[in-house]
């Protein structure tokens, strides 16, 4: 199969021939059909995940159909239509079996743990655990954000946010993450507030529900702004960018008892990014940590995207072959492009 490969961190990977992955007995093989150029895949490349062996496959977002199946899968077959959390749960430990299979203590991820979905195939593990259904009439490109970005974006906002109608929410970070933060959260019926550097993200924000757009650039202090728009402080705030200002800045944006959710990633030197727990200790804030979304929570969030209440299509702005793919991740680095781009590998 064709596959992007790098065999150091950040120096420019490249397309190759590899062997066909085989699936284990409790795993299966997917054909992809469309996978998602995600940030996380930069990280991954830049050598801020520790779990990566080089030479490596990234890829972690993907839908696609079920080509082989283990010998120990009893719920899937081929030609099964699919999509995967990025997070696959072994199913068994204390955590899944309390239905928390996204903090699974012995979990895998593709193009993390092993080679992943910047290919034409790829090994998932256990499936029967793992795997999603997807509807006859969604597209691939559409399935494929709900393995990632959309998926996580529900978790943060719905489940670990707890959002309510007529709240205020922040959204620090308006690419694919931070955008489908701000549909769901209006959907939800609460005013959101999306704070970018980018214009056109912005611009995005506005269209997908939200209330008001603040240009990160151009003020001076954004947390001061969002409470200032919000009447003293948003109710629920979500750093979906991953940087120590904008987590920051996502924490001052909140109002007493509010609540901040950590999405994106926040890589240090030491592993350590401070915080103003301070703040945190007078205002009595919730600071929470969001990661992916168990695969059995997400029947409630396909039925939203069925009735046309969510619209994760929207979110795909541009579809590109493997062969433009190692350019692509490579420039992930720089200001990321507004919304999600979709790598369809047998384009």
């Amino acid at each position: 199969m064709r596959a992007v490969v790098y065999d150091h961190y950040a120096t420019p990977a490249e397309l190759r021939d590899v062997p066909d992955p085989r699936p284990a007995r409790h795993g299966v093989v997917v054909r992809v059909e469309a996978t998602g150029l995600c940030r996380s895949d930069w990280h991954g490349w830049s050598g801020h995940i520790p779990d990566i062996t080089l030479p490596h496959v990234p890829g972690h977002e993907l839908a696609g159909v079920v080509e082989e199946a283990g010998a120990g899968v009893t719920a899937w077959q081929p030609g099964d239509r699919v999509t995967v959390p990025f997070v696959c749960a072994c199913g068994s430990c204390p955590s899944c079996a309390a239905g928390h299979q996204q903090v699974c203590e012995r979990q895998t991820q593709p193009g993390f743990t092993h080679w992943g979905s910047f290919a034409q195939y790829v090994a998932l593990d256990h499936a029967d655990v793992n795997l999603v259904a997807i509807p006859d009439d969604l597209p691939y490109a559409t399935a494929a954000c709900l393995g990632c970005r959309f998926a996580t974006a529900f978790r943060a906002v719905v489940q670990q946010g707890r959002v309510a109608a007529g709240e205020w929410v922040a959204v620090y970070g308006c690419g694919g993450v931070g955008l489908s933060a701000v549909m769901i959260a209006a959907a939800s019926g609460a005013r959101v507030v999306a704070v970018d550097v980018s214009r056109q993200a912005l611009d995005l924000a506005r269209k997908f529900g939200a209330a008001h757009g603040v240009d990160a650039t151009g003020a001076e202090d954004p947390a001061a702004t969002v409470r200032e728009l919000t009447s003293g402080g948003a109710h629920l705030s979500l750093d979906a960018l991953g940087s120590p200002a904008t987590s920051a800045a996502s924490v001052h944006s909140l109002r007493r008892r509010g609540r901040h959710v950590q999405v994106g990633l926040l890589p240090s030197p030491d592993g350590n990014t401070p915080l103003p727990l301070a703040r945190a200790i007078a205002l009595e804030l919730e600071l929470l940590g969001s990661h992916g979304m168990a695969a059995h929570t997400y029947p409630a969030m396909l039925e939203l995207v069925r009735a046309g209440t969510l619209r994760p299509d929207l979110l795909v702005t541009s579809a590109i072959t493997l062969d433009a793919a190692p350019a692509a991740l490579a420039a992930m680095g720089g200001a990321p492009a507004a919304g999600v781009t979709v790598i369809e590998p047998w384009a």
